[in-house]
């Protein structure tokens, strides 16, 4: 009986909880196109994601964020972020503890989800067709040109989020991008986020750490050339992995 009442008790919660996310999603970023309209500034919009947007959707869920190794980075210069993807709720915890305004390879289907659709067309996103195989050339010319221009990009080169919290091997493909702008590779550790909100099930949120690690960047350029892009993303891969075995 006791375990049915807590059930039950978690299940209206987390509907709570739901309502409060689309609520909250559909304000700020209403807000945040209203911004780009008037003034033209996307940066402003991502700014809004990082200060207002993102603490409060992880505050709705309970999540206390932790963030290591961010202070050692020089973030008057653009990145490739490499991270790997426990959960939907990485994104919030990365515009978090990233200091600059982010961007984010999304996946083709976001397009259609009403205002999050909107909000990353407007702000710049870049998107995949993961069925479409011609899609990879234009998607790493466009990547490219976006470090080129200064702005720092985010992908999960897993292509997909972890059921385990293993990290999968990394998709070598998106990482040339950061070959061909010259621009280096941050590998950044999640950790939490998938016991914060699980891959599966609909919306089972539970409260928790999440831990966003921040390691040092891997250079695409150097006395010896450019490196292969497995091999660069052999080495993000070993490098997310052991920030994610550091101790805490």
């Amino acid at each position: 009986m006791a375990s049915a009442m807590k059930g039950w008790a978690w299940q209206c919660a987390n509907a709570l909880q739901l309502a409060f996310t689309a609520a909250w999603t559909a304000v700020w970023i209403s807000l945040a196109l209203g911004v780009v309209a008037l003034t033209g500034r996307r940066d402003w919009a991502l700014r809004m994601a990082s200060s207002c947007w993102a603490p409060g959707l992880l505050g709705g869920a309970g999540a206390r964020l932790r963030v290591e190794g961010v202070e050692r980075i020089d973030w008057s210069r653009p990145y490739l972020l490499v991270a790997n993807h426990q959960s939907v709720i990485d994104v919030c915890a990365l515009f978090r503890a990233v200091p600059v305004p982010l961007r984010f390879l999304l996946k083709r289907e976001m397009t259609r989800v009403p205002f999050v659709g909107w909000y990353a067309r407007v702000t710049g996103m870049l998107f995949i067709d993961r069925e479409d195989r011609r899609a990879g050339p234009l998607l790493r010319r466009d990547a490219a040109g976006m470090l080129r221009r200064g702005e720092s990009l985010c992908l999960f080169p897993e292509g997909t989020r972890s059921l385990t919290g293993a990290v999968a091997p990394f998709k070598a493909g998106a990482l040339q991008s950061a070959i061909d702008a010259g621009v280096a590779v941050l590998p950044v550790a999640i950790e939490g986020a998938g016991a914060v909100l699980p891959v599966d099930g609909l919306f089972r949120v539970r409260p928790g750490r999440i831990r966003v690690r921040v390691g040092t960047p891997l250079p695409t350029q150097g006395a010896q050339g450019q490196p292969d892009r497995q091999v660069l993303a052999a080495q993000a891969h070993a490098a997310v992995v052991a920030l994610l075995r550091r101790p805490a």
